[in-house]
């Protein structure tokens, strides 16, 4: 029986959060990205708080550009975010999907905004 994307997807996500949780010294970046919009907020799962959090919805984001250059923006809006509410050091939970595409362009914005991975 072949597996759907979701499925495939959900599979992945449970296997890294196995091992990946947020803590508050080094909170969860946690992504989320759907055909439109990407989503990405920074989570102490001790907690269960949001720390920050940032999307291509915000009025920040321009909507020019390709989807890969706005999740770039949110990166650095996250950053932006991250570092005003204290956090510099994070683990990067990409939620299932390829550390590719937009999911990268997201990482490399948190990064060129000040956070370590």
């Amino acid at each position: 029986m072949a597996v759907s994307k979701q499925d495939r997807r959900n599979k992945i996500r449970k296997r890294v959060r196995k091992s990946i949780t947020g803590t508050a010294s080094r909170p969860r970046l946690s992504v989320f990205r759907s055909n439109k919009e990407i989503y990405a907020q920074i989570i102490d799962d001790v907690e269960g708080k949001t720390l920050a959090a940032a999307s291509s919805r915000d009025k920040g984001v321009s909507v020019e550009g390709d989807k890969s250059k706005q999740a770039e923006l949110v990166g650095k809006a996250l950053a932006e975010k991250a570092l005003k509410a204290g956090v510099e050091t994070i683990s990067f939970d990409r939620g299932g999907y390829l550390y590719h595409g937009r999911v990268k362009s997201l990482a490399e914005g948190a990064r060129e905004g000040g956070l370590k991975f």
